[in-house]
């Protein structure tokens, strides 16, 4: 057993030579410099999200799709449009048409007669109106023609014409693929679709009685519902269309066939619908203007696939109360 006064010399002894170390670490150490700064080193987690943020935000709700890469470089899953909301997608680096199609759902030719586009050729940035509908493939059989393609699945001869880059009177050989935009194949017909168009659509929505006012003043409905839940209302070239509801403009082109819809508005309303308004001679509003009911938005005409001077007015989300 250690005398009491050598434990205690000893502890003294530790204590001053720990104090004599860290002195002489502090004097010796170099300062931090660019030769000897420590490295910073990559995440290895591929799991995305904890990487979530940041330029690539996805905005969905039908006003606005961008795609989000993930981190392999793979799309980021976009939810399927089952509300018949029209969308806008911004092209990204590296994008093409069937790529974007396949995202949403529908056929290239979709895509490029809503956008006037020709031979598949989009840009980085730029912004594609997106319809929640699809075309037809149609293979070639003995004794077709274009026009006879055309009245079978109630599309345009001309716009079948152009996007296949053949004339109205080509001739056409057995096993040849033609692509129809905005094409429908008819539906049997039973009971519950009498009288009703086997092309109307999107007519299962809510009720919002009151919400939407009559877009044209005056003017006769020269046709029930018919398309996408649209009517056609007729009156004079240039009479006033109103904002059938507040809201805010999402697209608005004023030249274009547009997939038959010429010069047309979209508005975005805050009970989640939106309204269309088809066929303008000209526009009064611009994509990003909040309009408020009963606002003039643009002015009657016959642009797109029209046969008359009249507005197109189609309700998405909700039933068309006109």
């Amino acid at each position: 057993m250690f005398p009491p006064q050598n434990l205690h010399a000893g502890v003294v002894s530790f204590v001053t030579n720990l104090f004599t170390e860290e002195a002489k670490a502090e004097t010796t150490s170099s300062p931090v410099n660019s030769q000897n700064v420590g490295l910073l080193v990559a995440a290895r987690n591929l799991d995305p999200n904890p990487g979530k943020g940041g330029g690539d935000i996805t905005i969905v709700g039908g006003v606005a799709l961008f795609a989000e890469i993930g981190p392999e470089g793979t799309l980021a899953d976009i939810e399927e449009n089952q509300s018949g909301a029209i969308s806008t997608y911004v092209v990204r680096e590296g994008d093409t048409l069937s790529a974007i199609a396949k995202m949403f759902g529908v056929t290239t030719n979709t895509i490029s007669w809503a956008n006037d586009i020709s031979r598949g050729m989009i840009r980085p940035g730029q912004t594609l109106i997106i319809l929640p509908i699809s075309g037809v493939r149609h293979t070639v059989v003995k004794g077709d023609t274009l026009q006879s393609i055309a009245k079978k699945y109630k599309a345009d001869v001309t716009e079948i014409s152009q996007y296949n880059h053949l004339t109205e009177n080509a001739r056409l050989s057995i096993g040849d693929i033609v692509l129809v935009p905005d094409g429908e194949i008819a539906a049997p017909p039973s009971a519950s679709l009498a009288g009703r168009p086997a092309t109307l659509r999107g007519t299962a929505g809510p009720s919002y009685e009151g919400y939407y006012l009559r877009p044209v003043i005056g003017g006769k409905k020269t046709q029930g519902l018919h398309g996408y839940n649209g009517i056609d209302i007729a009156s004079y070239s240039g009479a006033p269309v109103l904002a059938s509801a507040s809201g805010e403009v999402i697209i608005a082109r004023s030249s274009g066939w547009n997939g038959g819809y010429g010069n047309y508005i979209v508005v975005n309303h805050q009970n989640g619908t939106q309204t269309l308004y088809g066929h303008l001679s000209t526009l009064a509003v611009l994509v990003g203007n909040t309009v408020t009911r009963g606002e003039i938005i643009g002015y009657m005409g016959s642009t797109g696939r029209s046969t008359g001077t009249h507005l197109h007015f189609e309700v998405r989300g909700a039933k068309n109360p006109f």
